[in-house]
């Protein structure tokens, strides 16, 4: 069976809910038709759906590559998934036993892959909760929208080098659930809202760095190195020393730069 747009989006999305791709990573549309053995007319659809939906962008001088997101990005991205998924869990009422099995299953694989240390799988699932939260509580729409929230997020995370601990993820999860079991509503929206906020608060952002502060410094006024020089360069050489002591007039070779240049 051929191959699909939507299946290749679904495949770099997954990618990088998995934390397989990073941040700025470049796909080549030839590469890309290569590896699925498909056209490039395929995967520039999937690749323009991906751009629609904020996850990748292009540009003529590097093609296609996903995003970097900037703080103000981050900022914003976690604001949306915060009202996003505390606004789902306060109007979906009470939870059936049919979707609470299914958190239930989706957290024992999390644990599961903790225990066996596999980055990818920890990752996605992670991330997938969130995704199947919304499945679970009847909304396909909104779960579709935080899969791609989620798919930015992890790549916030990764370009900002979160120091957030997966145990502790899976920890919140467990409690959201546990709170929607005993239908206390407000209790997992507030654990949702406090897990997105400690997410977002383990991202390591600083200041906004100085885009030329490399050409700032290298190109920055050299006083000391100037002055040193202008000293060494009206300074006597020692043979012009020498004949000066003796008495001797000065040579044409005396000149302080044949000397400099004699060093350099």
């Amino acid at each position: 069976m051929a191959i699909s747009a939507s299946d290749i989006s679904a495949r770099i999305v997954a990618a990088v809910m998995a934390q397989k791709l990073a941040p700025g990573s470049r796909l080549g549309e030839q590469q890309l038709a290569l590896l699925f053995d498909c056209s490039r007319t395929i995967v520039r659809e999937a690749l323009t759906r991906l751009a629609a939906r904020g996850i990748v962008t292009v540009s003529a001088r590097r093609g296609w590559y996903l995003i970097e997101p900037s703080q103000d990005e981050a900022r914003e991205a976690f604001e949306a998934r915060r009202v996003i998924e505390v606004g789902l869990i306060r109007s979906a009422g009470r939870v059936d036993k049919a979707a609470l099995r299914k958190l239930k299953t989706h957290l024992q694989q999390e644990k599961a892959a903790l225990k066996q240390d596999d980055v990818g799988t920890r990752s996605y699932l992670l991330g997938d909760f969130h995704v199947c939260l919304a499945e679970c509580l009847g909304n396909s729409l909104l779960a579709d929208t935080l899969r791609d929230f989620t798919a930015r997020t992890t790549l916030i995370a990764m370009l900002y080098q979160s120091s957030h601990d997966a145990v502790q993820s899976c920890e919140d999860h467990v409690r959201i659930v546990q709170a929607l079991e005993r239908g206390d509503t407000a209790a997992a929206e507030a654990l949702m809202a406090e897990h997105i906020g400690t997410v977002q608060s383990a991202l390591r952002v600083t200041a906004d760095p100085d885009p030329l502060a490399h050409l700032r410094d290298a190109l920055a006024p050299l006083d000391k190195p100037a002055a040193k020089a202008r000293d060494l360069r009206s300074a006597p050489s020692p043979a012009a020393r020498g004949r000066k002591a003796a008495g001797a007039p000065p040579s044409p070779d005396d000149d302080s730069s044949t000397y400099l240049g004699a060093l350099l």
